[in-house]
C-alpha cells in the first residue's frame, strides 16, 4: 500500500498531514480527545475517544458519546487499527481534494492547519489537521450542498501523563 514517500499511500492521492509513525509517537495510551459533535436536526454532544493501548503496529481506543453536561449516551466501543490504518483515513485522491494551509480558531486554540476539501456527490468534506497534534482533524465538517449536516471541533487534547 505504501509508497517511497511515507506521506503519500496511493497512487493518485495527495500527501497526508502525518507518517504512521509521527501518528504512533503523538497517540500514547493515556490520550485523550473530547470533541463537541454536531449533526442536523439534532442535539449536540461530547464525542471522546481515548487511546487505551497500542504497540509498534496499532493502536488501541475506548470512544463513546456524551450529552453536553457530560452524561454517558452509550457504553464505551473498543477498536484497534494499525498506524498505517490510521494514517490512510486521511489519504485523499488528488483528482476532487483540494489541498491548503490555513490557521483556524477552535475551543482548544488557534492552529495553523493543513485543510483538505474533498468534493463529494452533492457536497463537501473538509478536514483540518493541525501541524503540531499529529493524529485525527482538529476540525471537520460535512456539507451537503450549502447546509452543514455534521460538524466536529476538538474542545480538549489531554496528554498521557
Amino acid at each position: 500500500m505504501a509508497t517511497a514517500d511515507a506521506h503519500v499511500l496511493h497512487p493518485g492521492h495527495l500527501p497526508t498531514p502525518f507518517t504512521a509513525d509521527e501518528i504512533r509517537q503523538a497517540c500514547r495510551p493515556g490520550r485523550e480527545l473530547r470533541m463537541r459533535v454536531e449533526r442536523a436536526g439534532q442535539a449536540p454532544t461530547i464525542r471522546v475517544a481515548r487511546y487505551v493501548g497500542g504497540d509498534a503496529e496499532a493502536a488501541v481506543q475506548e470512544s463513546w458519546e456524551e450529552t453536553l453536561a457530560g452524561e454517558r449516551l452509550d457504553e464505551p466501543e473498543r477498536n484497534r487499527e494499525t498506524w498505517l490504518e490510521l494514517q490512510d483515513h486521511a489519504s485523499f485522491p488528488s483528482a476532487n481534494t483540494a489541498v491548503s494551509e490555513e490557521t483556524i480558531e477552535i475551543p482548544l486554540g488557534r492552529f495553523k492547519c493543513v485543510r483538505y476539501a474533498q468534493t463529494v456527490d452533492d457536497g463537501m468534506r473538509t478536514f483540518w489537521f493541525a501541524f503540531d497534534l499529529p493524529g485525527q482533524p482538529i476540525r471537520w465538517e460535512i456539507r451537503a450542498g450549502d447546509r452543514v449536516i455534521l460538524s466536529v471541533e476538538v474542545l480538549e487534547n489531554i496528554s498521557p501523563s
